[in-house]
């Protein structure tokens, strides 16, 4: 079993606007690494991340550009995480910002009771000030779904691409 993502954009009406990129989480890594593509082929790269120890109770995640080039980077808030989620986002030369499950009801539910790991879960990302930056929700489905709101226009979105394929990917760990 392997993780597989698909990211889709929606044009503004709501309408399906095709696979923005793929990604394949690496299997048997000693330090969690994902990157992702334009397409299944995975010959073209688009973004990645990466954790920069191998132990991940509070890992912080770099991610980087198709070239390489640091973008940003993510970390869970280990203590704060004990009973909601809580994980923090940084863009360089912007912003740093924290998002946490939404219901803190669900977020203890998941924690106790491993048959429940299907619930949806929400985060909220928001800045310093409490103003929302962006949302990750997942849907109720056979497939995992997720939505992605950024009502930042100046939030980097490759950034928020690749915490919300990591919260997918990391948040049971």
């Amino acid at each position: 079993m392997v993780n597989q993502y698909e990211v889709h954009g929606v044009t503004p009406d709501g309408q399906e606007a095709g696979v923005l990129a793929f990604a394949q989480q690496k299997r048997l890594a000693f330090k969690e690494q994902v990157t992702l593509y334009t397409d299944d082929t995975k010959q073209v790269p688009v973004l990645g991340f990466k954790a920069r120890q191998v132990i991940d109770l509070g890992a912080t995640y770099d991610v980087t550009d198709a070239a390489g080039t640091p973008i940003g980077l993510f970390r869970k808030k280990f203590g704060a995480s004990l009973l909601r989620s809580t994980w923090e986002l940084e863009q360089p030369g912007y912003a740093t910002f924290v998002g946490q499950e939404r219901n803190q009801f669900v977020a203890i539910l998941r924690r106790f009771v491993d048959e429940l790991s299907w619930l949806p879960y929400h985060f909220d990302f928001v800045h310093a000030d409490g103003r929302p930056a962006f949302s990750v929700e997942r849907k109720w489905g056979l497939r995992d779904s997720y939505r992605v709101n950024i009502p930042d226009p100046h939030l980097d979105r490759r950034l928020v691409v690749a915490m919300a394929v990591g919260l997918d990917a990391l948040q049971s760990r």
